[in-house]
């Protein structure tokens, strides 16, 4: 198990293009990847979960990985995050 803790920046939150590029990186893995944001914890694979959340900017959100490439999968997902400007 991997995970990590973000803290949202874009001014626009993870809203739908952000939403669809994390879910695309977390998609090319076999591990099981949730985003975990106030106490709820969607698969970060399904476009509607992630959007459901709402998170906005400032959100504090953590990123759970599970399974044999779960390390890898951190470490994509944190490289998108911080490429598209999303979080710190």
């Amino acid at each position: 198990m991997a995970s990590k803790d973000f803290h949202i920046v874009a001014e626009t939150g993870i809203h739908a293009r952000p939403a669809t590029l994390l879910v695309q990186a977390a998609s090319k893995f076999t591990s099981d990847i949730n985003l975990e944001y106030k106490g709820k914890s969607v698969n970060l694979k399904s476009i509607m979960g992630v959007m459901s959340l709402g998170v906005g900017q400032g959100a504090d959100v953590t990123i759970a990985a599970e399974g044999a490439d779960a390390e890898d999968a951190i470490a994509a997902i944190a490289d998108t995050m911080t490429k598209e400007g999303l979080a710190e």
